[in-house]
């Protein structure tokens, strides 16, 4: 299984990276994980909307062709960790090799990023920084594969 993650935005902090790592070593022996990083624009320079077509454009185009593609969004459906396995579980039994999580700027995304998404998912009502929300997915995508192995770490 390969598995990207796009988000608008880089991890400044050495906290949020060491985090992120720290996830990411432990998924090596589940799924290829990359990160790919698009450019933040900042809205006082660009405007809202040409910010939104800047980052959605670049959202667009580091998309592979024949992914499943998730939007992270406050307003998707909520999945539990049980249920994000079993959705992942269901498409890797659908065939699917590439599964794609999007995380948007500050300003969301693009309508076309919107459109391009197969799946939009919540990490719950919360708005939760950029930083965290990538921290949180790649924890909740290792908790994933270990409970549809049936290994001990999900309580």
């Amino acid at each position: 299984m390969k598995i990207s993650i796009i988000a608008v935005g880089k991890l400044k902090e050495q906290f949020w990276k060491q985090a992120l790592e720290e996830y990411l070593k432990r998924l090596q022996s589940y799924a290829d994980v990359s990160i790919i990083e698009i450019p933040d624009r900042d809205p006082a320079r660009f405007g809202d909307e040409k910010t939104l077509a800047l980052e959605g454009a670049d959202i667009i185009a580091a998309l592979p062709e024949r992914a499943h593609v998730i939007l992270l969004d406050i307003g998707g459906t909520s999945f539990s960790s049980e249920g994000i396995a079993s959705f992942m579980s269901e498409r890797m039994n659908e065939g699917v090799s590439h599964i794609v999580f999007i995380i948007g700027g500050s300003l969301g995304v693009s309508p076309e990023v919107r459109t391009r998404a197969m799946t939009r998912m919540s990490l719950g009502r919360i708005t939760l920084p950029h930083n965290l929300a990538r921290v949180v997915l790649a924890e909740q995508i290792y908790r994933a594969f270990r409970i549809i192995r049936n290994e001990p770490y999900h309580k």
